[in-house]
């Protein structure tokens, strides 16, 4: 039954969607969002970097993340690439107070001295993602699961971990396709970059944001309100019947319309 209703209305719905779409994912979109943190950035590496802090942080009131990013790279005094790179260890005293929920200093203490290494090798994290996947694959599974391998390559705290979920744990990873498609994907309207391009927006996998998985329920997408791994490529399959080549593109329908109408 569930499928049928869905193939019935499933017309209907991509028009919706798709004027949800035009709705939503427009410049005023960005002031409220965390993605608002990489626009204040124009050099590559610095928008991928307050990028990826920006989504790592993505948890609770999107005010409190837009403050606690301001925070982080005021103390790097708005050039992130430039003090990963180039700094001591005089210059983490600033940060030794650190806190967002549950990712502290010695997280970031981590998060930095990985990206130090890795930027002083490397132009971008792009890199880290892309070693893992074929332009074959159908998602971008296989690429997040080596991001994180590679990111935690160096000796850390077990604790740390936390902070970069992984397919393998059954997670969502929310925080990580959310970055993803502030990288890969563009358009006419300009909120996300696409800055990366070795990896397709075909490939990319839909945030399963509260919002956005009430949404889906409420549209027949979803049968389960569960974030998990499972559901965030249930989502996404029915989202590509809608556009095959972009259809992490109604993330901004779902979220924007699950904002407005909670």
């Amino acid at each position: 039954m569930f499928t049928l209703l869905y193939l019935m209305r499933k017309e209907e719905l991509k028009l919706l969607l798709d004027s949800l779409y035009e709705k939503y994912n427009k410049m005023g979109f960005i002031p409220d969002d965390p993605i608002c943190i990489p626009h204040g950035f124009i050099d590559k590496k610095d928008i991928e970097i307050s990028g990826f802090f920006a989504a790592i942080f993505a948890w609770g009131q999107r005010k409190t993340i837009i403050n606690k990013c301001n925070f982080l790279f005021e103390r790097m005094d708005n050039s992130p690439y430039d003090f990963i790179v180039n700094h001591s260890k005089s210059d983490l005293v600033p940060f030794k107070e650190f806190v967002h929920r549950t990712f502290n200093f010695i997280d970031l203490h981590y998060f930095l001295r990985f990206l130090k290494q890795h930027y002083l090798k490397q132009d971008s994290l792009e890199s880290l993602f892309v070693k893992g996947m074929s332009s074959k694959d159908v998602d971008v599974r296989k690429g997040i699961i080596s991001f994180r391998e590679e990111f935690f390559s160096l000796e850390h705290e077990k604790r740390t971990e936390k902070h970069v979920s992984s397919p393998l744990s059954n997670s969502a990873c929310k925080r990580i396709n959310m970055y993803l498609r502030w990288m890969v994907r563009k358009d006419k309207h300009g909120v996300d970059f696409g800055i990366w391009k070795e990896i397709k927006p075909s490939q990319l996998l839909c945030p399963l944001d509260v919002h956005v998985i009430r949404m889906a329920q409420e549209f027949g997408l979803l049968k389960t309100d569960k974030a998990n791994w499972k559901t965030c490529l249930e989502l996404t399959e029915k989202l590509r019947q809608l556009d095959p080549n972009d259809p992490v593109k109604y993330d901004f329908a779902l979220f924007g319309f699950g904002v407005e109408n909670k």
